[in-house]
């Protein structure tokens, strides 16, 4: 029987929270099913000090496939971020790792710690430039927030990924001038995700694959648990936005990830 998500290339989910409880039961599994269905890399962001022991692990379970990043999810940015932000950079000071994230803010669930999220920000993209190194952004409910930091950090040294970008092309453009990548993943298959309409008005060399799983499963999957098998269904929906072939999307997004993650910009 054919795997109905192979795809022949090997492709990189350039965002995926495999340590999380949601994979506890069938961990391994789901990492052979994706590597079955061609995706070789899985690129983890970090969300707080709680699960660096998880990731720390799959690496070493995984050296050959799994990369991390190190960094405080704006979500988790609460009362004891100075504790947090300590452990982000005692991490980053001892062991090696692809990106600073996922940082940045979020004003969906919470907006009590607006300047707190706004603090640890701008300090991981001060590391994220010390080590050289991408930035992965989680913005949600906050563009114009997102946007006045990055705006006062701009520079060549500012580089990396609008993780799972679901703004307006304005808003798209404006990402791309910061030397940003947009992630995008199954929010692009759903009726009303409402970015499929512009794509393709945006170099395909500024996008990247990318499924955030457990969340955001790509339809016809939406509500149940992502897996980064699910990742050439993204693939698939980019080749019929931008009228190419899937290799050729395969291959361009391929080459942007590592041109992020591997030698930057």
């Amino acid at each position: 029987m054919s795997n109905p998500y192979f795809c022949s290339m090997k492709m990189i989910d350039t965002h995926t929270h495999l340590y999380v409880e949601e994979f506890d039961q069938d961990r391994a599994a789901v990492i052979e099913h994706a590597r079955a269905a061609g995706v070789e890399t899985f690129y983890l962001p970090a969300i707080d000090s709680a699960y660096t022991e998880r990731m720390l692990a799959l690496e070493e379970a995984y050296p050959d496939n799994i990369r991390l990043m190190m960094g405080l999810h704006p979500t988790h940015v609460k009362e004891n971020a100075a504790e947090e932000l300590a452990h982000v950079k005692e991490m980053l000071d001892k062991h090696s790792f692809y990106a600073v994230g996922e940082i940045g803010i979020d004003l969906y669930w919470d907006k009590t710690f607006l300047k707190e999220q706004q603090a640890a920000f701008e300090q991981q993209i001060k590391w994220a430039k010390e080590r050289k190194l991408p930035i992965v952004i989680h913005c949600r409910d906050a563009f114009d927030e997102v946007f006045e930091v990055l705006e006062a950090n701009k520079g060549e040294d500012l580089f990396g990924i609008f993780h799972c970008f679901t703004g307006t092309l304005e808003q798209a453009k404006r990402a791309i001038g910061y030397n940003l990548k947009l992630g995008i993943g199954g929010v692009v298959t759903f009726k009303n995700g409402k970015i499929d309409q512009f794509l393709a008005q945006l170099p395909l060399t500024s996008i990247v694959l990318e499924t955030d799983a457990p969340y955001l499963a790509p339809a016809p999957y939406r509500g149940k648990r992502n897996e980064s098998a699910y990742l050439s269904l993204v693939a698939k929906k980019l080749s019929a936005i931008y009228s190419l072939p899937v290799e050729e999307i395969v291959n361009q997004t391929t080459q942007n990830a590592l041109a992020v993650f591997e030698t930057g910009i």
